[in-house]
């Protein structure tokens, strides 16, 4: 039998694949307009051409209207919807080339509006073949997500009743809480099987209630989504979806999932393989300086948080002579910190000592921009003396990040400045895209190595 979340652990090939079908589907329906239109396949250069920036067109204007986002969390014709509109972009920049370029009337108007309406049919065509063997997968209880309803009222009920009857959904309701346990992260971590998501159903003057299991919850990265008004939470990435026919409110959510997940990867492991390159060289020359400078092995490594808090080795140049934390507690360094040895200072001062880190980012355990990673112990600290401070690991870490280009970097000696730096940090999460990390990696290299705070 398949794993229970085989399609969930492989979602952003599928998103892969759709991509993939829909590229062959503009070129297949310009096939077959032609043939429709004038009998054969003997297409001219001109038409092979424009087939082929139709092509570039769907891989890069889909994206933007988030065609490929999961159809679990959206209604099949309002996805029909957005892929029209699509479509119709895309035509529009079609029509746009052939009057700049003095071309439009080099091409029969027939074939054209053939290979338009052929190709929204294909479309249409595999989004449903897709639909259909997804919806027999999850009646037969593959890529199941499974889910904790917390509530007790009527809209519990209605919608237990509901995702119990719609198995297509891939939703599988594990365990229903009319009373709210004493810790909802405590039960979370007693149970033996995974819980992907957390509902709450409960009624909007139980508001109480809800801050309390959001308090509970703050420590634990599980999708949690809410039946309710909003009534003024602190949200993260959050987005108002139809699931099982109800209106859910996401209230914070990880931007790296589908297709983000994968841009976001081939990003770090492109950029990351060029730099370490284009170092290599000053690599090996700051190694030898440091093995040179005092007594230690060249890297030090360090538990941090990394994403969904789990716990990675963080790889940095050794700039401290060897020494022995007290009590297991990590200092932060200090401005006149005697244990930072002179090569070392140079290090921190140009950000030269965090390059060992884009070795982490080949591993797949960070990214080039993101939350920068703190000590385990800080973490424990700070997770019970800033809101929602946990919730930075909802993305892998980075080694630069917007909070750093922005001047919040260095030694947090005040809550305020770590307040300030998780501000950034959720803001960064909030508002993620591809052209945000350029901007901010850009920032970095004019603005980000060298900071009167960076020692």
């Amino acid at each position: 039998m398949l794993p229970r979340g085989l399609l969930k652990e492989h979602s952003q090939l599928l998103a892969m694949i759709l991509r993939g079908l829909d590229i062959s589907a503009i070129i297949l329906a310009g096939l077959l307009a032609y043939f429709a239109r004038f009998g054969n396949l003997s297409l001219p250069e001109r038409y092979m051409v424009a087939l082929l920036i139709a092509a570039v067109l769907v891989s890069t204007i889909f994206p933007f209207f988030h065609v490929y986002q999961s159809m679990r969390a959206q209604s099949f014709l309002k996805h029909i919807r957005i892929l029209i509109q699509a479509v119709l972009t895309i035509l529009m920049f079609l029509a746009g080339c052939a009057f700049l370029t003095k071309t439009g009337e080099t091409f029969s108007r027939y074939w054209f509006i053939l290979w338009m309406v052929f190709a929204v049919l294909l479309f249409i065509l595999f989004r449903c073949s897709l639909l259909v063997t997804l919806r027999i997968m999850r009646s037969h209880g593959l890529n199941e997500r499974n889910i904790v309803i917390i509530g007790s009222g009527e809209l519990a009920q209605k919608l237990i009743g509901t995702v119990q009857q719609a198995l297509w959904t891939g939703f599988r309701v594990v365990a229903v809480l009319d009373k709210v346990p004493d810790n909802i992260s405590d039960w979370l971590s007693s149970k033996k099987q995974d819980i992907d998501e957390i509902w709450i159903a409960m009624p909007s003057h139980e508001e109480k209630k809800v801050k309390k299991i959001l308090y509970d919850l703050r420590h634990n990265t599980v999708t949690t989504r809410l039946m309710l008004d909003v009534m003024g939470l602190d949200l993260l990435n959050h987005s108002i979806t139809d699931l099982a026919g109800f209106p859910m409110l996401t209230l914070n959510a990880s931007p790296m999932v589908g297709i983000n997940r994968v841009v976001k990867a081939i990003e770090d492991r492109a950029f990351a393989f060029l730099i370490l390159v284009l170092i290599s060289p000053l690599f090996l020359l700051i190694a030898l300086g440091v093995k040179c400078s005092s007594k230690g092995p060249i890297f030090f490594k360090q538990l941090r948080h990394g994403w969904d808090g789990r716990v990675i080795k963080v790889y940095k140049f050794r700039t401290m002579i060897e020494h022995e934390e007290m009590d297991g507690e990590v200092k932060q360094a200090t401005q006149t910190d005697q244990r930072v040895t002179k090569f070392g200072k140079f290090l921190r001062s140009t950000s030269l000592d965090e390059l060992p880190q884009f070795i982490n980012v080949l591993q797949g355990k960070m990214s080039i921009v993101g939350p920068r990673p703190h000590a385990v112990s800080h973490n424990e600290f700070y997770k019970d003396s800033i809101k929602a401070y946990m919730q930075r690991h909802k993305v892998k870490p980075g080694i630069t990040g917007w909070a750093q280009v922005n001047g919040w970097r260095g030694e947090t000696d005040t809550l305020d400045k770590m307040e300030k730096r998780i501000q950034y940090d959720l803001y960064y999460i909030d508002n993620w895209s591809l052209f945000f990390d350029l901007k901010i990696i850009l920032m970095t290299f004019f603005q980000g190595f060298i900071h009167k705070n960076a020692y």
